[in-house]
């Protein structure tokens, strides 16, 4: 059995991170790794540190600490905007896990399925990183680098995401496909975040999850859906834009079926 360290306070964790450690934070990925063998790494807890937790908002947006749970996302008073999120909170897993799991674990697992991802995506979010020697933001889409892979340098650790306000009035939504409705890895996932003046879109973000290594935004779809009225944005929606997507065939669908549900549920989440 390795050492176990809970530390109270950020700094602490930060000096404890002076040599390799393995950050626990909800462990709904952590403790399934490891089933039927001893855990021997040392480990550092950070569900104590108050400063990672909570949600807040100021004039220039949201802040979402790090350690907050899906069930608290879910519950939490938020505007339209964070519908989409919000939807994939409550399919992400079941409640013990959403009771559990983190927002920020979520995107530190990195895995190109994390249902977290496309729907922040959308939000423009960008990550606060802490280590001994200060503090960085990085947005989320330079985070993220590959299938497990991530930006953290040795001794970081995420403090929380920031969202920040848009412009006009938005609204966002996020659908999910796998073999059933729960419980179930993402065969395909889209989020769309819109922002609307008289009817029309002023900007539109749009993303979609599982047919590339790391969730993508899709930026000619975007430029498509800028200033189309809302009655009409399905119709905009054709195959070309999905072109920097890079699905694969796995045990769950062929990239060609991947392709043609992310086509259809574009559609379907505009619409």
């Amino acid at each position: 059995m390795g050492e176990y360290h809970r530390p109270a306070r950020l700094s602490e964790a930060l000096d404890a991170l002076a040599r390799p450690l393995t950050v626990l934070a909800g462990g709904t990925d952590f403790y399934p790794a490891r089933v039927g063998r001893a855990i021997d790494e040392d480990i550092l807890d950070v569900t104590a540190i108050d400063e990672l937790r909570g949600i807040a908002e100021d004039a220039g947006g949201w802040r979402l600490g790090a350690t907050t749970t899906w069930s608290e996302l879910i519950a939490a008073p938020l505007p339209p905007l964070f519908d989409g999120l919000k939807l994939a909170a409550r399919e992400l897993g079941g409640r013990q896990i959403q009771n559990a799991g983190t927002l920020a674990g979520n995107l530190c697992n990195a895995s190109p399925a994390a249902d977290g991802v496309p729907p922040l995506l959308v939000l423009d979010a960008e990550l606060e990183l802490a280590g001994r020697s200060g503090r960085r933001r990085l947005p989320l889409d330079k985070f993220i680098l590959g299938n497990r892979r991530t930006a953290l340098a040795p001794g970081e650790l995420v403090v929380a995401i920031h969202v920040p306000r848009p412009a006009n009035e938005a609204r966002s939504n996020f659908l999910k496909l796998g073999a059933r409705r729960y419980l179930i890895i993402s065969i395909v996932m889209v989020a769309a975040a819109l922002e609307v003046a008289q009817d029309r879109v002023t900007r539109a973000r749009i993303a979609v999850g599982s047919c590339s290594a790391v969730a993508r935004r899709l930026p000619l779809l975007e430029a498509a859906l800028k200033d189309a009225p809302l009655g009409a944005l399905a119709e905009r929606v054709h195959p070309g834009h999905l072109a920097s997507l890079s699905p694969i065939d796995d045990v769950r669908g062929s990239a060609t079926y991947r392709n043609d549900a992310a086509l259809t549920m574009l559609k379907r989440v505009l619409s």
